[in-house]
């Protein structure tokens, strides 16, 4: 592998876990670094995707003794079980509008305009719904029901617009209806693992014709370097978000979308 090729792979990796779970969208950053790496194209969206599977086993890492628990009381726990329903109910929605727009999607939203745009408007969201003083009716993620998941399931499908953000869209959608900050964070890193695996697992099917040997070592070090990174950020949100609002996220991505805006229409 290249030496060029190598810090792509890496500068690539790390944008996708440092991004993947914070509310300024990871697809958007991954599309406006690729850009500006002049790594674009099928091969290079099937990359993201790919690397996003980093991410995800973080998550499955940082909370493996939970899933095991989970796991194990399925049969005679029904907080466990209302816990799967509830991550199976929550990933519908994005599952079924994800293969019926998946295609149309892919091919006209994802460029860096939609995305800077998407940033503005999501920050703007965030400064709205941050300004808003409410009690939250659930305390723990172990406290939401079906209907609970349901609704965040359907802010999470606002997310397969490029820059809007998984992790925004379902975490402030979740203190919207009624989670309180850190039952929204944490119910978006678990619904995470059922819908970015089945993301990630359509999108390599689809494109498996893509892949070639040589581009396995160049696959590997963005895998790699995404789950570390990830790990460091998921455990950085949970430290965050015990004291701390999601302002300082929504001046990012105003500011952030502002400079991609008018980098990518000079």
């Amino acid at each position: 592998m290249e030496f060029f090729a190598l810090i792509q792979s890496i500068v690539l990796g790390l944008v996708e876990g440092l991004t993947e779970f914070l509310p300024i969208s990871s697809t958007g950053h991954l599309i406006i670094t690729g850009e500006l790496l002049n790594y674009t194209g099928e091969q290079a969206k099937t990359f993201e995707i790919c690397i996003q599977l980093g991410a995800i086993l973080a998550v499955c890492w940082h909370y493996r003794q939970r899933l095991l628990r989970v796991t194990a009381g399925m049969t005679r726990e029904a907080e466990a079980r209302q816990f799967v329903i509830n991550l199976i109910i929550g990933v519908l929605p994005a599952a079924v509008f994800g293969l019926l727009l998946h295609k149309l999607i892919k091919e006209y939203l994802f460029n860096p305009v939609v995305v800077a745009v998407a940033l503005i408007v999501g920050g703007l969201i965030i400064f709205l719904v941050e300004r808003k003083q409410r009690t939250p009716r659930i305390a723990t993620v172990e406290q939401m029901g079906a209907i609970d998941a349901l609704k965040v399931g359907f802010a999470q499908v606002l997310a397969m617009i490029p820059g809007t953000s998984r992790s925004g869209a379902t975490i402030i959608g979740g203190m919207l209806f009624g989670l309180s900050r850190q039952a929204a964070t944490e119910f978006s890193f678990f619904l995470a693992i059922p819908t970015m695996f089945l993301a990630t697992g359509y999108d390599v099917y689809k494109s498996w014709h893509m892949l070639a040997q040589q581009d396995l070592a160049f696959f590997a070090v963005g895998f790699v370097t995404a789950f570390f990174s990830a790990l460091a950020a998921i455990k950085g949100l949970i430290r965050y978000v015990a004291h701390h609002d999601f302002t300082i996220f929504a001046w990012y991505r105003v500011a952030f979308g502002a400079l991609a805006l008018v980098y990518f229409l000079r």
